[in-house]
């Protein structure tokens, strides 16, 4: 009793706050479950709600009723906005969504700010409850025992709307058989719309209503989400029962844990949240994806490929000699006249562009080339993953975070050559991929992003709690330069450090490009597109996946030493979640499947963010969001696909789409 009468004003807290996550999440289970649609922009619904209901707010209960209803109404709205917006993409799978939606929450999140103010607003609630209560002996503010009962009575009219009404019936339908809804006389575009409109909605009421307990202001939306994420992966979408609880021990961990653990608290709900998930995928057999039929089956051509080249050997011996001995010639003749030169040329111009770059740039747009050279690695590292091993990752920062602080370590302890730390950071971040692996490698689809994102978000909790190592949130500066060979000076100008970035990651992407090319690679190729034919042929496809993962890791950790070194400075954010989506959303930018692709399409993100919003400062996030709107609706294949929809070969060896059709997500991968 001692304990509960100590605790009793948290304890009573994270009931509040639990019951609001529920009605957010709510919304975020309704457009996922049901709409199909992984909106990265429910925060963004809720900071409506909120800054309309605060802005409305005059401490009076109509002030209260008119600013619940335009808060709501609003999100709504913008939910029925966010359906037509997502139509189009219905068959392009959930990263085509997630690069949409991500840009819309960076506009809107651009825009609330523009209107409201960058300063987090007041809320003035009726004075009736702007007062306190005893409760069990204690304070405690009434709006909050107030809002406990009104978030009951929302819940609970949600609930009865979609389990006892034929609006409820046509909505579960949707998600069930949405050709047999459309057989019985719904329309189911109508009820995606209403759908998404319903979570906007419930996203809005609780922004209204939860304004004083999570008022809106910067970082408002991206905090609602994370943890709206959290709920929904603990309560999973079949039951609003356990996502109502899974709501609840989430707010008592936000409030009670840090009062009871306050050094375990940042740990539990990420540590939770990757508990189910890995719990869940060890007790389902791994989703096999899509098979295309004998014609994509990458084991089919690799079997063709091996077959035309023992034909070829044979052929050659069976020649006379002098056939023999011009065979060498013979062969480089044909690549002359193939397409192997026009494979090579556009490479070779674009390396001798990158190295003319100091001569033709100022130093800070030098020092913005670096910083891409450094994201573009990560990026790679995420297109092994997602576009050839098929596992979606939010969660490649944790091993750039390890190689990042793990070069800042070495240079600070004076190991400052700069090949000693590109080996070591590489070495410690595969380590780590290595101790991780086995958590992401069974899960598929969604699950991994989910579970790579929890990862990611434990290694910010540790780089914000080990600050002898890290620094905090401080973060590290004043180490000492790199120094790119034995002997020489530690570089500190920006050209400098840009060539030797530029060369680190040419020949990273170079030993990318011929792993993914070989026959290793092709087995990689072919877990992705033929899954189940891999495990029926005998193939350790978790195998091939951990060290696919452990590769990636180690390109990850190259990524972030050479990011230290161009910068000479590493903070948290440099490796935070915003940093992971970045990397994700450049390589759908660039082609899932396209290295060269995700090294560009990191390069315009950071010619975006930086150079552009330069000289339009305060605004880097409406033109962040700008690029990704455009870029899900203009490159439906990435930058890659330009190349291939003229019938040329990629940089990197994509195939024509002329030459080739394009095959569906799950089907062929190219380089």
């Amino acid at each position: 009793m001692e304990l509960l009468d100590a605790h009793l004003v948290p304890a009573v807290d994270g009931v509040a706050y639990g019951l609001l996550l529920f009605v957010v999440a709510a919304g975020l289970s309704l457009a996922f479950g049901t709409a199909g649609v992984l909106n990265l922009s429910h925060g963004m619904l809720y900071a409506i709600g909120a800054y309309t209901g605060a802005e409305l707010s005059d401490g009076t209960w109509g002030g209260l009723v008119i600013g619940l209803a335009a808060g709501t109404a609003a999100a709504a709205l913008a939910g029925a906005g966010l359906s037509a917006a997502t139509v189009p993409l219905a068959r392009r799978g959930h990263l085509a969504q997630a690069l949409l939606t991500f840009g819309i929450a960076l506009v809107g999140g651009d825009l609330l700010i523009q209107f409201f103010g960058a300063d987090e607003l007041p809320v003035r609630v009726p004075g009736a409850l702007d007062s306190s209560v005893h409760l069990l002996g204690h304070r405690y503010p009434a709006y909050r025992l107030c809002f406990i009962a009104m978030a009951v009575v929302l819940a609970a009219f949600g609930t009865w709307v979609l389990t006892r009404t034929r609006v409820g019936a046509a909505v579960r339908a949707s998600a069930d058989d949405p050709q047999m809804l459309a057989a019985t006389g719904h329309n189911p575009r109508a009820v995606h719309t209403g759908v998404l409109a319903a979570a906007g909605a419930l996203a809005g009421a609780a922004g209204v209503l939860g304004a004083p307990i999570i008022g809106p202001g910067p970082g408002t939306s991206e905090n609602v989400l994370m943890l709206s994420l959290v709920v929904v992966v603990l309560g999973g979408l079949r039951s609003l029962w356990a996502t109502l609880f899974a709501a609840v021990a989430v707010g008592e961990v936000q409030t009670l844990g840090v009062s009871l653990l306050p050094d375990l608290a940042p740990y539990l709900l990420f540590a939770a949240m990757a508990a189910v998930l890995v719990f869940r995928s060890r007790f389902a057999e791994p989703a096999a994806h899509e098979e295309q039929g004998p014609s994509s089956d990458p084991l089919t051509r690799l079997r063709r490929l091996l077959a035309a080249r023992l034909q070829n050997r044979s052929r050659t011996v069976a020649a006379p000699a002098r056939e023999t001995a011009d065979a060498a010639p013979g062969r480089f003749g044909a690549w002359l006249r193939g397409a192997g030169w026009r494979q090579a040329v556009p490479l070779l111009v674009l390396l001798a562009l990158l190295f003319a770059l100091p001569g033709m740039l100022d130093a800070y747009s030098i020092s913005l080339a670096g910083s891409a050279l450094a994201l573009g690695l990560l990026a790679v590292s995420v297109t092994v993953l997602t576009g050839y091993a098929g596992l979606p990752t939010l969660g490649q920062t944790a091993p750039f975070a390890v190689g990042a602080y793990a070069t800042a370590n070495l240079a600070d302890a004076g190991w400052t050559m700069g090949p000693v730390q590109i080996v070591l950071s590489a070495l410690a971040a595969a380590v780590f991929s290595a101790l991780t692996g086995p958590a992401v490698i069974r899960a598929r689809g969604t699950t991994v992003l989910m579970i790579t994102l929890a990862v990611g978000e434990l290694t910010s909790a540790v780089i914000n709690q080990v600050k002898s190592v890290t620094g905090g949130a401080d973060g590290l500066v004043g180490f000492p330069a790199t120094q790119a060979l034995w002997g020489g000076e530690g570089m500190t100008e920006e050209s400098e450090l840009y060539v030797y970035a530029l060369v680190v990651a040419v020949v990273a992407v170079a030993l990318t490009l011929l792993v993914l090319r070989s026959p290793a690679g092709k087995l990689l190729t072919g877990t992705r597109g033929a899954e189940a034919r891999m495990r029926a042929s005998g193939h350790p496809v978790g195998r091939y996946l951990l060290v696919a993962h452990i590769c990636a890791g180690a390109l990850a950790g190259v990524g972030g030493s050479l990011m230290v070194t161009v910068q000479q400075y590493l903070s948290p954010a440099d490796v935070g979640f915003e940093i992971a989506a970045f990397a994700l959303l450049a390589v759908v930018i660039g082609g899932a499947t396209s290295v060269i692709g995700g090294l560009l399409g990191a390069g315009l993100i950071v010619f975006t963010r930086d150079w552009v919003a330069s000289s339009w400062p305060g605004h880097g996030p409406l033109l962040l969001g700008m690029l990704f709107i455009a870029a899900v609706y203009l490159l439906p294949r990435g930058l890659a696909g330009l190349r291939t929809a003229i019938g040329r070969p990629a940089p990197d060896g994509t195939p024509p789409a002329v030459a080739t059709p394009a095959p569906s997500p799950a089907g062929k991968v190219s380089p």
